[in-house]
């Protein structure tokens, strides 16, 4: 998050927080940057506080582990803050939106329900967000009955320092927990309807498998799909190829041209060779 704000033409790093262990020294002494390039240089002097308002900013970003964040986020909320979080606590809250700006701004209605300036919006599961962008294009044109998604999940994914080297090297782990149900949950109420201020969720059956294999960053995804109507391959790449979201209509900073990419090679995509197109997204 600190990386992807340097130089963003809309937002400005004004505060950080983490734990106790934290709190008190500057940013780069807390933080042991292991990103490409070097920590950006507005943020090096901050001072690390505690992760409770109030925060001298306008905008809450969080990425706190998820058995904290739920209370705290909820008091940044009540405190009047916009929270926006990575974390898993409040995915699934009726009043939060769980939100893939491509696919549904429009559950930026619930946040009406709440008292008061705070709010939370959440982004969904890694895996959750590449599977549904690839699937609401589907919905939209052909309808959806049917899901079954395997995925391939880089190693990054676990945080760090992560799955320890000996039981990643040469190998697949065949069970990630909690991720199943994730991807299950989060993906229908992504594509769900808002109706009157609550999410219906999506119909369609839907059946998860994940794995994580020795790839460092960039998951993979297999997925079969029982369409509402029949679609020609040609019908199915223009799908692709056309979906547009709010985020290219605003040309929002960090927003792709084109959100989905069709490559017609037999042997892509590879993610070694595609995780950063786009610039990573």
């Amino acid at each position: 998050m600190v990386a992807l704000a340097d130089g963003h033409p809309q937002f400005v790093v004004t505060a950080l927080a983490a734990s106790e262990r934290s709190q008190g020294k500057r940013y780069s002494d807390a933080c042991v940057w292991r990103l490409p390039g070097a920590m950006p240089a507005a943020v090096r002097a901050l001072p690390v506080q505690s992760p409770e308002p109030p925060l001298d900013c306008d905008v809450v970003l969080s990425s706190l582990p998820a058995d904290i964040a739920g209370d705290v986020e909820t008091r940044f909320a009540e405190a009047g803050y916009p929270v926006i979080s990575n974390s898993s606590s409040h995915r699934m809250d009726e009043d939060v939106p769980l939100l893939v700006p491509e696919i549904n701004p429009e559950h930026l209605a619930l946040i009406e329900r709440r008292r008061g300036k705070g709010f939370i919006v959440t982004n969904p599961n890694c895996s959750t967000i590449m599977l549904t962008l690839a699937l609401a294009p589907l919905q939209a044109r052909f309808g959806l009955e049917a899901v079954v998604v395997t995925t391939l999940q880089a190693i990054s994914g676990a945080g760090y320092p992560g799955v320890a080297s000996l039981d990643i090297v040469d190998n697949v782990v065949p069970f990630i927990a909690n991720e199943e149900e994730k991807i299950e949950r989060e993906t229908l109420k992504i594509l769900g309807r808002e109706q009157g201020g609550t999410v219906r969720p999506a119909d369609f059956a839907l059946s998860a498998q994940c794995h994580r294999v020795p790839v460092v960053d960039g998951h993979m995804a297999a997925v079969r799909v029982r369409l509402g109507r029949p679609a020609e391959p040609r019908a199915l790449s223009e799908a692709f190829t056309s979906f547009r979201g709010v985020p290219q209509e605003l040309e929002l900073h960090t927003a792709p041209p084109c959100p989905i990419i069709v490559r017609q090679e037999p042997d892509r995509p590879q993610p070694r060779l595609d995780r950063d197109a786009g610039g990573g997204m």
